[in-house]
């Protein structure tokens, strides 16, 4: 499918950018991948990383927030990864407007300059905080996720849809406890502080997550959501495989922090479907009979949700143990 394709992904120097830009090199033969991002910096990084790629790889400096420059990036484009946003939950509390330039017009940029530029497929990035967020993060990427879905409306007879990739925080990342826990270890700490006893996440590696992308670049039809069936794990399971028998202060909830990860709501479950190893959220409104999707799933049971405090499987802390041997902390 990506064989002799050209793909531009929006963010392309974060560490979702490079394990898609990898995986797609090792397993495909793309005619270029173009990395988009606004850090020339990462970009020299990078670069130097995929040296061996490069008859293959393009560094365009952008912004999503610049249309112009998006439209110029998209030229002869067939697929189209949305990983840039602003992501840190404190940041975007702080810097409302900011994220918003971002996450919201950014997003509707891409979309807009997709149309424009005869792209086949965009899959847009999305997260468990934009399912009943509680910060403003959760709000945009909300905000974000509807605009994706919509803009299959307006593809009109163009050959191009637009979907969705939904997960948590990938284990390893800067956004989830383990590198918080690790440097607490590292720096010689006893004690592991928990916010809740109670809390959940979903463990999902960075390989998982570029693979559920590929699926949403091979079978989506417009405006469909993917979402990985994936383990939950218990965060205090998981101090205590990383610092056995040590002490888990509870320390409060922090302010737009959830007890659990929720991909699928209640209010989605009529047009959920299960897969082997995937649920997908199909759109309410269908905007083109042409491109409807037919699910060969299992429809989910009425009043199904899914998140990492109601899941079926669950990681024990011997697991966690072996699952942390694979992620890379010494970024």
């Amino acid at each position: 499918m990506l064989n002799n394709q050209s793909i531009l992904i929006t963010g392309g120097t974060g560490s979702f950018g490079k394990a898609f830009t990898k995986y797609v090199l090792e397993n495909y033969d793309p005619k270029k991948i173009i990395i988009y991002s606004r850090d020339e910096f990462k970009q020299f990084i990078m670069q130097n990383e995929f040296k061996q790629y490069a008859d293959r790889l393009r560094f365009f400096i952008g912004d999503v927030r610049d249309k112009e420059r998006l439209t110029r990036a998209l030229e002869g484009v067939d697929y189209v990864i949305h990983a840039a946003a602003l992501k840190q939950v404190p940041a975007c509390e702080y810097n409302p407007a900011e994220a918003i330039k971002t996450n919201i017009n950014g997003a509707q940029n891409v979309i807009d300059a997709a149309l424009d530029t005869g792209v086949k497929k965009v899959v847009a990035l999305s997260t468990d905080k934009a399912v009943n967020p509680v910060n403003l993060y959760g709000g945009t990427k909300l905000v974000s996720d509807k605009l994706f879905i919509a803009a299959n409306a307006y593809a009109g007879s163009k050959d191009i849809c637009f979907s969705i990739v939904r997960y948590g925080n990938v284990a390893g990342s800067r956004g989830s406890v383990i590198p918080f826990f690790h440097n607490i270890i590292k720096n010689g700490g006893t004690e592991l502080p928990i916010t809740d006893y109670r809390m959940t996440r979903f463990w999902i590696s960075l390989r998982q997550g570029v693979e559920l992308v590929i699926k949403a670049l091979e079978e989506s039809r417009g405006g469909e959501t993917f979402i990985s069936k994936i383990p939950s794990f218990k965060v205090t399971d998981l101090a205590q495989a990383m610092l056995p028998g040590c002490k888990m202060p509870e320390i409060g909830i922090r302010e737009g922090e959830k007890l659990h990860e929720i991909m699928v709501t209640v209010e989605d479950s009529p047009n959920t479907y299960e897969y082997n190893k995937h649920f997908i959220v199909y759109p309410q409104m269908v905007w083109s009979e042409s491109k409807k999707a037919a699910p060969t799933g299992k429809r989910v049971a009425e009043g199904f949700s899914y998140s990492s405090g109601n899941n079926t499987e669950w990681l024990s802390v011997e697991e966690i143990q072996q699952l942390l041997k694979t992620v890379d902390l010494e970024k």
